[in-house]
């Protein structure tokens, strides 16, 4: 059975979520308006597939919601050329350790993120 590979990915958001949502405004004080608002994640799933996922209210078997609620309201598109240069993970881990390093490397270059 082949090793299960993380991948990350960034999505579009609408800028609506920075004026509609508190908690993003908060977490994205360096947001200036110019650049995007995006949404960071990790999923072993493809980018899209995981895209889709969000975009549906995906829920599991047990009727645990697995999408994020600002990507299912605001979520626009994929951004492949912000994460197609990270390689897939083995690890959990080290994949959530990358989701965060890379959305705090978005806030720093000014765009507003947001990440679970």
């Amino acid at each position: 059975m082949p090793k299960v590979q993380y991948r990350i990915y960034v999505i579009e958001l609408s800028k609506r979520v920075f004026t509609e949502n508190a908690k993003f405004r908060v977490a994205n004080p360096q947001f200036n308006g110019v650049l995007e608002c995006l949404y960071v994640g990790m999923t072993s799933k493809t980018p899209k597939e995981r895209f889709m996922q969000h975009k549906i209210g995906h829920r599991n078997k047990k009727g645990y919601k697995l999408s994020s609620n600002i990507v299912q309201k605001y979520g626009s598109y994929l951004r492949p050329s912000l994460y197609n240069h990270i390689d897939p993970m083995f690890s959990r881990a080290e994949a959530l350790k990358m989701e965060e390093t890379l959305a705090l490397e978005l806030r720093g270059k000014r765009y507003a993120v947001w990440f679970n």
